[in-house]
């Protein structure tokens, strides 16, 4: 059984959904950008790797093994096109745990967008997908993603010292979480 949301989720200013194939190129406007790609630990991905990666996305999860993936394209509700993702993956089935992560065009950054999406998402998560505990890692050079994790109501539990590597050298993460019971659903748009 694949879950896949049978109608877009919405908040006051953004509708999240499935990608499609008319997606490309606006995934390919943020995910091309070596800016954005730095803090994924991954080179940035070509108009072709996009289009690979949508049609594998584009159709939800079964949501019941480890590595299970839902991405959700973010476009602003007045506005044409995608603007940037967000994504849960479950880590571990059986201690339902998922890892919430977010990618946005930085042309949006500095709107919000971001957190009212993750909010949206880690909703969705605790209310849907039945995770007790959601959890995000962050490069700890990206301020940005601490502020949302901060307003998803997650607090910092590890913070792991050099512990990858790119072009660029060693790299520190963060790690934030929260669990089920510790938050209020945010309210729907």
């Amino acid at each position: 059984m694949n879950f896949a949301i049978s109608q877009p989720l919405t908040t006051d200013r953004l509708v999240l959904r499935l990608f499609t194939a008319d997606d490309v190129d606006d995934m390919y406007a943020y995910q091309g950008l070596p800016e954005v790609a730095r803090f994924l630990y991954r080179p940035p991905r070509d108009r072709a790797r996009c289009a690979q990666v949508i049609e594998r996305i584009g159709q939800g999860t079964h949501w019941k093994e480890d590595g299970d993936n839902l991405t959700l394209a973010v476009c602003r509700r007045d506005a044409p096109g995608v603007i940037g993702e967000v994504q849960v993956t479950l880590a571990s089935a059986h201690a339902a745990q998922a890892e919430i992560g977010w990618v946005f065009h930085p042309g949006h950054g500095g709107r919000g967008y971001a957190t009212e999406a993750s909010l949206a998402l880690r909703d969705l998560a605790f209310q849907q997908l039945g995770v007790h505990r959601l959890f995000a890692r962050i490069d700890a050079d990206n301020t940005a993603s601490e502020r949302i994790c901060e307003r998803l109501s997650m607090r910092r539990e590890a913070h792991l010292i050099e512990n990858d590597r790119d072009d660029r050298g060693w790299g520190s993460e963060y790690v934030y979480a929260v669990l089920a019971r510790e938050v209020a659903p945010a309210e729907a748009g």
